[in-house]
């Protein structure tokens, strides 16, 4: 058995020697090097670009320049020119792409490059985007091409709009006796992965397009390549090697296409397309960042009667994935909790800022930022128990989630559960404010979570699992590997199915979608659902085609025989057998007649019963399953200089089942860590014209080595039936109430409401102060 174990991963060694190759490790003799000239403004006519200097520089093969035929892309709206033509709509957005003989050739000519701008005026926030004297990011935005479920509004800056009416609202405010309003907001911000982005395009004599990139989808760069260009999808290959960390900054299609008409310009050789540091952070897509306002009504005993919510998500200059992002946050936006009258407008709004993707977490830590905060004023409000007050309300089976989706014990999972072991570990009766001395106290802070997936309804995982000679099998899964350890899980499953070591089991990591079955994107927490269920149907597939051998030869019916430990045997009795090496192949019997050959197998695997969300009511099933959980903050605040220390930063997650303990316990540290910093510094800092001022890690600040808490992460285990083994998704939950969490920790110890982030000392100080005391 192997399941629950703490296995090591199949590409550790690789990583640990440094030996793993990545996508801008692979080069060739033949490959030229692309690098962008950006602008300089974040919102501006392009007048003039003047490429007669930088053509003259050593090395330079082609610069290529925005053109009206060049097709608008985008994956939800297709808004975005793949370089800037007419205007510029942020700062860092690209302008022309210069190809060279090396990459050091290529950025010396990009600095010759002239552009001559016109300035126009800036919408730097989501709230004046949304006012009626804006000026407009996108002029034709009734024309551009969408897919069916996003909703565009005409002549204004709204991309689109989703609205949840459950229940009715005027009647929760009249059963309400309390209320409490506040508005909460942060800005746009960086993934910083390790690995920057990276992509490499190449257009063979025969018209086969080879495209690497170090990408989460894989399967779907071929898919919009082909719509966008006109191409036969069968002609573009795709391979992503390992991944040096995604976390939703890889999911667009963005460098594969430039490195593509960097390739048309120059006869089809190949061509690459590294982010330096600097271009990774706002010349490719970016953290979204949200304006909300939030409004809880509930009776005097805490019971909650009504929400209002408006989220404003700041996309940027382009939709991209904005559109998906503010879909999911007003699927799940009232936490998990249940409310009976919900009235929700999650509105994805175009800004001159760097556009937006997907972010782990994908709108829920953002939206539980704001909700769980509100949570805590409740409380105060009330004078209850913040714990008491989540506790009271916490989702259960037999409640309804506010697009109506009904709820059972296994898809919602245990949330009391959780919140009363968070209460234990963190010794909330001890109090949640005390007094170190006459400067310092300790103060905690907790905050619920839950998430659900709201990717499309047709995705899919497929898998294929080969035998070798030796009795040993191949998986192949369409899976990127990013860092989650993903595929280890899916040989986990697959052996503790076969009965069979798990060091017989070769994965491989590389993804091919000419040879691999496609696996739709590597995001949502998904992979261990989607490629675990397709992993099981295939060895089921494999298990078939081995007793169909086995009983030929063993004389028997295919019902009596079971497999594993390296045979197939008879049930009743074991000692007959025969061992999956002699027939993995096929069967030679002693005359020399063969049947059988290499076995294979497939499995697939879909969501059942998903559907879109109505228009005007918000009512659907956007995802098969709902991870809940309860997480907090310990920390030393310092009421003089408002400096803080994170002392212990705890998690309780209700993870359905532990396929990979020490891989789990992974995943949700590093999400609090990534969490942490996105609530406690991290942001893009603009001027008045749009202009990022922050660029590089030097001014763009993530939490470092020795100012980490002391991490405390437990599981509650309430099996999800569907999934394998009953296991949730764990890669992104640790992140989404560790805003929401050390927001109201330092609340609770600076004596305030601190609803904006991220949450340095100088944010505090203002808000004590005005700005006005040292």
């Amino acid at each position: 058995m192997t399941i629950g174990k703490s296995i090591y991963r199949k590409e550790a060694l690789e990583k640990v020697t440094g030996t793993a190759k990545y996508t801008d490790d692979y080069t060739s003799p033949s490959m030229l090097h692309a690098k962008l000239v950006v602008s300089t403004h974040a919102h501006a006519i392009i007048k003039a670009i003047d490429t007669s200097e930088a053509l003259k520089a050593p090395g330079v093969r082609a610069i290529v320049t925005g053109q009206p035929d060049f097709p608008l892309t985008g994956e939800e709206i297709h808004d975005r020119p793949p370089i800037a033509y007419g205007k510029v709509r942020h700062h860092g957005e690209a302008v022309a792409i210069v190809v060279a003989d090396t990459p050091h050739m290529a950025k010396k000519a990009a600095e010759l490059v002239k552009v001559d701008y016109e300035p126009l005026p800036v919408v730097n926030s989501p709230t004046d985007a949304i006012s009626a004297s804006a000026p407009l990011v996108h002029e034709q935005l009734a024309k551009y091409e969408k897919i069916q479920h996003v909703y565009p509004e005409p002549n204004t800056n709204i991309a689109d709009r989703v609205k949840i009416r459950k229940g009715h609202i005027e009647q929760g405010w009249q059963e309400s006796e309390v209320t409490v309003e506040a508005r909460f907001s942060f800005g746009p911000s960086d993934h910083a992965a390790m690995e920057t982005r990276c992509a490499t395009a190449e257009i063979r004599p025969d018209g086969h397009i080879l495209i690497s990139s170090s990408s989460q989808a894989p399967y779907m760069i071929k898919k919009l390549m082909s719509e966008y260009f006109k191409l036969d999808a069968g002609k573009i290959i795709v391979t992503t090697p390992l991944v040096g960390g995604g976390y939703g900054g890889k999911v667009p299609t963005q460098l594969e296409i430039i490195a593509y008409l960097a390739s048309k310009a120059v006869g089809g050789r190949p061509v690459k397309v590294f982010n330096e540091r600097e271009e990774d952070m706002i010349t490719s897509p970016v953290h979204i960042g949200l304006e909300a306002t939030v409004k809880l009504g509930c009776r005097r005993d805490g019971v909650l009667k009504a929400a209002k919510l408006v989220y404003l998500f700041d996309s940027g200059a382009y939709s991209d994935k904005g559109a998906t992002i503010t879909r999911a946050a007003a699927a799940s936006c009232t936490g998990p909790y249940h409310i009976d009258n919900v009235w929700c407008d999650s509105l994805c709004v175009y800004t001159n800022h760097p556009y937006a993707t997907a972010y782990r977490g994908f709108s829920h830590s953002e939206v539980l930022f704001a909700f769980e905060r509100t949570m805590d004023m409740l409380a105060e409000k009330l004078g209850m128990d913040p714990l008491e007050l989540r506790e009271k309300n916490a989702i259960l089976p037999g409640h309804t989630t506010p697009t109506q989706a009904d709820l059972n014990a296994s898809n919602v999972g245990n949330l009391p559960e959780c919140i009363r072991k968070l209460k234990e570990l963190m010794k909330w009766d001890e109090g949640r404010r005390m007094e170190v001395n006459g400067r310092k106290v300790i103060a905690k802070g907790i905050a619920c979570i839950w998430k659900t997936s709201t990717i499309d309804t047709k995705a899919s995982s497929g898998v294929i699992l080969m035998y070798n000679p030796d009795g040993s099998l191949n998986l192949m899964s369409g899976l990127v590997e990013i860092g989650t350890g993903s595929k280890t899980v899916l040989a986990q499953i697959l052996a503790d199915k076969m009965k069979m070591d798990i060091s017989q089991i070769y994965v491989r990591m590389e993804v091919d979608t000419q040879t691999m079955p496609e696996h739709w994107k590597t995001v949502a927490s998904r992979g261990t659902y989607m490629a675990g269920r397709a992993v099981l149907q295939a060895a089921d597939d494999l298990i078939r085609q081995l007793k169909d051998i086995a009983s030929r030869i063993l004389v028997c019916s295919p019902d009596e025989l079971e497999v594993g430990f390296g045979k197939v045997y008879v049930r009743d009795d074991p000692t007959i057998y025969s061992k999956i090496p002699d027939i993995a192949y096929g069967h030679k019997y002693p005359n020399g007649n063969a049947i059988g050959g290499q076995i294979m197998a497939k499995g697939n695997y879909m969501f059942r019963h998903m559907t879109h969300l109505d228009r005007d009511t918000g009512a659907g099933k956007p995802g098969p399953e709902w991870t809940v959980g309860a997480q907090g903050i310990e920390l030393e605040f310092d009421t003089r200089d408002f400096t803080y220390k994170l002392l212990k930063a705890y998690a309780v997650i209700d993870i359905g089942k532990v396929l990979n303990y020490k891989a789990a316990l992974g995943q949700v540290i590093g999400a609090m860590s990534m969490g942490l910093g996105f609530a406690g510094r991290e942001s893009f800092i603009f001027d008045e014209k749009g202009k990022v001022l922050n660029p590089q890690l030097r001014t763009y600040v993530t939490p470092r080595y020795g100012e980490h808490p002391d991490y405390i992460v437990e599981f509650v285990e309430t099996p999800h039936i569907d999934a394998p083994y009953g296991a949730r998704g764990i890669g992104e939950h640790g992140l989404l109430g560790m805003p929401a969490a050390l927001a109201n920790a330092l609340s609770t110890a600076a004596g305030l409401h601190l609803n904006q982030l991220p949450l340095v000392p100088e944010l505090i100080w203002k808000a004590k102060t005005g700005g006005t005391e040292r």
